[in-house]
């Protein structure tokens, strides 16, 4: 993929995954999400991984968000109301995250490994039947915890969508 589409989805990604977080409005916040979790899904492609690509647009894009929408609806969110800036806290908050991203790129750039490319995946790499055999072999335990923890998670969301008999 040429470096001018990888900077493209990077920065949707940045721009919408800021607007998440930005929205009062939960609604428009879900609908940021799905556009971050599409660019993330673009970048996986530009590295020849098209079945995790595939799979983000599918379960995150699809499945999830219509899981947050439907409990954003059933919840009756509503725009949240616009609260006083702290300005000290907002100072400290983007001096920490200053220092952070500088400590992140030196780090980084005393790696040796940052500095080489990314060597590309074989042509005939067959995606699926290595995920699945890595997922029911090395991975079995932490797949079925998984299941179980969505299996919490929606028993969770009926529990708190019931209304009270009064």
């Amino acid at each position: 993929m040429a470096p001018l589409l990888f900077w493209i989805f990077a920065l949707l990604l940045l721009v919408f995954g800021a607007a998440v977080v930005l929205n009062r409005n939960p609604i428009a916040s879900a609908l940021s999400l799905v556009i971050c979790f599409i660019a993330l899904a673009m970048l996986f492609m530009s590295l020849d991984a098209f079945f995790i690509g595939i799979i983000q647009v599918l379960v995150y894009a699809g499945a999830v968000m219509v899981l947050f929408l439907f409990i954003i609806m059933l919840l009756d969110l509503r725009v949240e109301e616009r609260r006083r800036i702290n300005t000290v806290a907002t100072i400290g908050g983007a001096l920490v995250a200053v220092a952070f991203f500088i400590q992140m790129y030196l780090v980084v750039g005393q790696l040796r490994i940052a500095s080489q490319p990314f060597t590309p995946l074989p042509p005939n790499t067959d995606d699926v039947r290595n995920i699945g055999a890595l997922l029911f072999s090395n991975y079995n335990l932490p797949f079925q915890i998984i299941g179980v923890l969505v299996l919490v998670a929606t028993i969770g969301v009926i529990v708190l969508s019931k209304r009270e008999l009064r």
